[in-house]
């Protein structure tokens, strides 16, 4: 019988090569058709953002250039408490429109006077990077905010002061991926929008080069 080399610990070496090796990260889908696509609006962020925030700026690096960094969807349904059928049906519908898993978000603390309690599944949350942040960003602005009635534009003071931004929809039926017919219930959801942008102005202006139509 072939003998097992052990290490100091006195555990097989061979058990030890294999944990490191499946605590590896992987990249996004590697090796699949969807990981060869090249999203349009980062070809857009390199070949024409970077060179005008370069010069409206007067930044003399390329690395200090704002850029996206992640996007993050998330989605509160306190009606789950009763009917949790609604609550997968929104995990459902963001992971259809973002194209990645949801994670369900649970209640950090008890409430009383709503009947929560500590754990309850109450949300979903998605967050992009990449890639899929890339591609969501695109469908956002081109596709999913105009078809808002009566659309005017987002809001320009919804920065935190350290050139993230963040809104709210009102319903997830302005996205194209979402058929009315198949909707359990509307819902809102909130998108965070991280960035490099050290100041509120470098971050507005990354996003007004990338097409996200602020109001006037």
């Amino acid at each position: 019988m072939a003998k097992v080399e052990k290490g100091k610990t006195g555990k097989p070496a061979e058990r030890k090569s294999q944990k490191k090796e499946s605590a590896a990260p992987q990249k996004l889908d590697e090796g699949s058709e969807e990981s060869k696509f090249r999203p349009r609006l980062r070809d857009t962020y390199q070949q024409k953002v970077v060179p005008a925030l370069m010069k409206e700026f007067g930044y003399k690096n390329v690395m200090q250039v704002p850029r996206l960094e992640r996007v993050v969807l998330n989605v509160g349904m306190g009606e789950a408490l009763q009917n949790v059928k609604l609550l997968e049906s929104a995990v459902t519908e963001l992971g259809t429109i973002t194209g990645q898993k949801p994670v369900v978000t649970r209640a950090k603390k008890a409430i009383a006077g709503f009947k929560l309690r500590q754990g309850l599944p109450i949300g979903a949350k998605v967050t992009l990077r990449s890639r899929r942040m890339y591609e969501f960003f695109d469908r956002l602005v081109s596709l999913a905010l105009p078809r808002i009635r009566d659309f005017r534009g987002v809001s320009p003071k919804a920065f935190d002061g350290r050139g993230n931004y963040t809104f709210g929809l009102k319903e997830q039926l302005i996205f194209p991926e979402i058929k009315y017919d198949e909707v359990a219930s509307i819902h809102g959801m909130d998108i965070t929008i991280v960035t490099t942008a050290k100041t509120n102005d470098e971050g507005k202006a990354l996003l007004k080069h990338l097409g996200m139509p602020f109001r006037t």
